[in-house]
């Protein structure tokens, strides 16, 4: 996610290169280039298979041996964080990160920050239904946006609690809205909701903590 300017701007140690503990991160240039977002792309493709293919004993071999290869090939270039196009490509579902679900931010706004995507079979916690442990990182990375986008950088969660109201569908365009109920200095209180349409699948709310500059 990109860093919002906001009062912890002016505190700045390590000649600039940190702000409240963290690093000082862009957002990757081009998306990381012509070929990332097919990587991520595919990457997740086989994700949803991994969990969902069921074939001869022979094609798991085959295919762990290519993917051993690929691993090899990539393992040279393992890079310290910040530097990677994962988390950093803003124009890719997730932000190019595996890690994260593979939604997109469709509003950025001081107090309101919303998003759309699906759950894929990757997340299927069984009888067609997304994995409850998927939803409160659905709202925690959201969570974090709209604290960015309130003028609070730098911060992390101090509680987050989810109410599951009804199940979360999988391969089903779903959105999310997250809103700045209050802050209180290094503070901020915010709340979500998951929607499919106008059935609501979930609320949740957290508290969200400026860190101090020696806090990481």
């Amino acid at each position: 996610m990109t860093r919002a300017t906001g009062a912890d701007d002016a505190v700045r140690d390590d000649g600039g290169k940190r702000r409240g503990g963290f690093p000082m991160f862009s957002a990757a240039s081009e998306d990381g280039g012509p070929h990332f977002g097919r990587f991520v792309s595919a990457m997740r493709d086989l994700q949803d298979l991994a969990v969902s293919a069921a074939p001869d004993p022979e094609v798991f071999g085959a295919a762990a041996d290519k993917a051993e290869e690929l691993a090899a090939m990539l393992r040279p270039y393992a890079a310290e964080e910040g530097r990677s196009p994962a988390n950093r490509s803003i124009g890719l579902p997730g932000r190019g990160s595996l890690l994260m679900l593979p939604w997109m931010l469709t509003g950025l706004e001081p107090g309101r920050v919303t998003a759309a995507g699906v759950f894929r079979r990757y997340h299927l916690g069984g009888n067609g239904a997304a994995h409850g442990g998927v939803l409160p990182l659905l709202f925690d990375d959201i969570f974090g946006m709209v604290t960015h986008a309130q003028g609070q950088p730098v911060s992390r969660t101090a509680y987050l609690t989810v109410n599951y109201r009804n199940v979360t569908p999988l391969e089903k365009e779903l959105t999310v809205e997250a809103t700045v109920d209050s802050a209180d200095g290094r503070k901020t209180y915010v709340s979500g909701r998951l929607w499919d349409g106008g059935t609501l699948l979930a609320d949740a709310d957290a508290l969200m903590v400026r860190l101090q500059p020696w806090q990481p």
